[in-house]
């Protein structure tokens, strides 16, 4: 296939799908929603291109469109301690349940933000234990 045949397919298929190369408005973003959804359902392995190409657009969407600040900001501020807080909850922990971290009343300082807070050898420990990389345990304010 030549140069200009592809350009002449990718710009039948951009026409009917501009989703594919940049999501402009919430319309947009459903139907790339909707997209994923459904070839993920049909067969994911043979549509892995156009399943990531997808990703790539939604995810540039959510980070970047307004009706996602205030819930980007909130996730940006995150830290370790709100990350442990999560885990316990999903995992249904309580302070006794810790003993990377260590007994009782030391995990409870910690969750009330009192004292030294997480150490890198609790973050690797807790990082094992959840199977979970350690960036999960650092506040992701400096990501765009």
């Amino acid at each position: 296939m030549n140069a200009m045949a592809i350009a002449e397919s990718a710009n039948k298929l951009f026409s009917k799908a501009p989703f594919l190369v940049h999501i402009h408005n919430e319309e947009e973003y459903a139907s790339a929603l909707e997209m994923v959804e459904l070839l993920l359902d049909e067969d994911a392995d043979a549509n892995q291109f156009l399943i990531e190409r997808l990703a790539d657009v939604i995810e540039e969407w959510e980070n970047s469109a307004p009706e996602f600040a205030t819930f980007n900001a909130s996730v940006a501020a995150l830290d370790g301690v709100d990350m442990l807080k999560y885990l316990m909850e999903q995992h249904g922990l309580g302070v006794a349940d810790l003993p990377e971290v260590g007994g009782k009343s030391y995990v409870s300082k910690i969750l009330n933000r009192q004292g030294r807070g997480l150490t890198r050898k609790h973050i690797q420990a807790l990082s094992e234990r959840f199977s979970v990389s350690p960036a999960f345990f650092f506040a992701t304010s400096h990501t765009p």
